[in-house]
């Protein structure tokens, strides 16, 4: 380990840094607002025509909230007495690097840069912004190959440790949930990943039943209700934790975090004592039925219609990409119940019940029939195109026990469901990064290991960096969650961004196993294509960035 790959004075270099990005902030702010608003409201045509500079202030924000929790982050491990070496050394490379990007282009995607001309920050201020004194010198040694190679060293022995730096969690039980989960992970699921990918098979009853009996499906639920009542933070422990294993573990906990939340936030007390205790304990397992045709993210468009026939709605139409249809015995299923009412507010959630499928008969319900859709990766619960003609639903299971409430009901969700994917995308990284780093140092070329060449260990050393730095974010989003903190855009930045990590970590890492990475027997194969989906489900990339700005520009 060599020491003097740590810059002099570092935490005042990063507190003058965040200090001079500030008015840079100010200005690219106020220069979007000024384009896109009319008489101080936000104006559609004119956010789209501004598509492009909208979105990359999304990422800005992201970079500029992601390293002022970094900092906070360090404050905090050196109150604890645990900001070492390691810890240090991410610090100044996360600093070093995004620094650079934000004086030079921020890459919101595989060629797509934002630069702060583009935001309407004028040249003064960015040059003012490359010459401050601290800035440039974290800017110009922060991620350096003496930096990246100390990291390196000083996690020669984290792949038996399973530490990569010190989270920063202020709370014994969460370190503890996360041991026991990675130790389920260690034996449970991370030899058995691939091959349920490879065939491509729901992930094991046995599987899903030693979860129940862990907690994860009442992790959060009211524990009155059966849950185990622990808050967005230990939510984010465990769900990364079985996303290191497999994706589709992590995101089992996914279908009942959203069921359970929308039952508890939209629910009548009837519904919360039916189906909550139910969730917790694993009795049922739900899924999210929102999605259609042609439609995607614009729910305003929604056409399955639930039309009332007595103490019955009979429900009509198409849906797509709905996760683990099959194995589900709940649906959330959002539909149109007044025909009238177009965009949002004709819509209302439905708790339609259905028989658990089988292999021979996914879909035994009368009125309701559904196909596999083949996909690359994400495989361990399947996805379904669903059709519906006449399937009925009991109106006692309107949600809430009102129509017209489904579109807000959903929305209220969407910081939970967003929290929670971002932590599927952090253990995605961890994975990759693990992945990536045992070829590296097992591999032997030119006579010695792979991890031996900056060109190996910088990618491995700046995968921890930046799998810390969505972590961070995602822990931050969390926090605010559990305070009852609206989040929509915290929660919205971790997804972004922790989505565009897990996606850099796998291809990096499979980029270190060289030809072997594109084989299919190997691990990283499969990581690169569950990776991929991040981007994309949950609202991809592109709606994230919207949501972010629009939400800093109307909150």
């Amino acid at each position: 380990m060599t020491n003097n790959a740590l810059l002099p004075d570092l935490e005042r270099l990063c507190d003058d840094a965040l200090a001079a990005l500030s008015p840079v902030y100010d200005a690219a702010e106020y220069a979007l607002r000024t384009a896109v608003t009319v008489d101080g409201r936000v104006n559609a045509d004119a956010f789209d025509d501004n598509q492009f500079a909208a979105h990359g202030f999304a990422w800005f924000t992201t970079y500029v909230t992601a390293l002022g929790q970094m900092k906070a982050w360090a404050n905090r491990l050196k109150d604890q007495g645990k900001f070492g070496n390691l810890e240090q050394l991410i610090l100044q490379s996360a600093f070093g690097e995004y620094l650079a990007q934000i004086i030079g282009g921020i890459p919101m995607s595989q060629g797509e840069i934002i630069r702060l001309s583009t935001l309407g920050v004028s040249d003064d201020l960015i040059a003012s912004l490359a010459a401050n004194p601290s800035v440039a010198t974290l800017a110009r040694g922060g991620n350096s190959d003496a930096t990246r190679r100390a990291i390196a060293a000083e996690i020669e022995d984290s792949l038996d440790t399973g530490r990569f730096g010190e989270t920063g969690l202020e709370d014994e039980t969460l370190d503890m949930v996360r041991d026991q989960f990675r130790r389920f992970v260690e034996e449970k699921v991370s030899p058995h990943a691939h091959g349920w990918h490879e065939r491509d098979e729901l992930i094991p009853i046995e599987i899903v039943n030693e979860m129940s009996e862990l907690g994860v499906f009442g992790l959060t639920i009211p524990e009155e209700f059966g849950g185990l009542g622990m808050g967005k933070t230990a939510m984010c422990v465990v769900t990364e934790e079985l996303s290191r294993g497999y994706i589709g573990v992590g995101s089992l906990g996914t279908r009942s975090e959203i069921a359970a939340e929308l039952i508890r936030l939209g629910g009548t007390d009837a519904q919360k004592e039916h189906y909550l205790p139910k969730l917790a304990s694993g009795e049922i397992l739900p899924t999210a039925v929102f999605t259609e045709p042609n439609n995607g993210s614009d729910l305003a468009h929604l056409r399955t219609r639930a039309v009332k026939d007595g103490d019955t709605y009979k429900v009509t139409g198409n849906k797509t990409w709905i996760t683990h249809a099959a194995r589900s015995d709940l649906m959330t299923l959002l539909t149109r119940t007044n025909p009238d009412e177009s965009g949002y507010r004709g819509l209302s959630m439905l708790l339609a019940e259905k028989p658990r499928g089988t292999d021979e008969n996914p879909f035994p319900a009368d009125g309701m029939s559904g196909g596999e859709i083949e996909v690359l990766g994400y495989r361990g619960m399947k996805e379904y195109e669903l059709s519906f003609d006449g399937f009925e639903v009991p109106t006692e299971n309107l949600l809430g026990g009102e129509e017209g409430q489904g579109f807000k009901q959903l929305m209220a969700t969407f910081e939970s469901a967003r929290i929670q994917t971002a932590a599927r995308a952090v253990g995605v990284a961890q994975n990759a990064l693990e992945i990536g780093m045992r070829y590296a140092k097992d591999r032997i070329q030119f006579s010695k290991p792979l991890y031996a060449f900056p060109r190996v260990y910088g990618k491995v050393a700046w995968m921890v960096v930046e799998t810390m730095i969505a972590r961070q974010l995602t822990y931050f989003s969390a926090f605010e969650k559990d305070q009852d903190i609206r989040c929509d855009i915290e929660a919205g930045m971790a997804k972004l961004l922790g989505a565009r990590v897990a996606w850099s970590n796998a291809d990096n890492a499979l980029q270190i196993h060289g030809g072997n990475g594109y084989a299919l027997e190997y691990q990283i194969s499969r990581v690169l294509c569950d990776a991929r989906i991040l981007n994309i489900f949950e609202g991809a990339a592109e709606i994230q960035a919207q949501v972010v700005t629009r939400g800093i520009l109307t909150r």
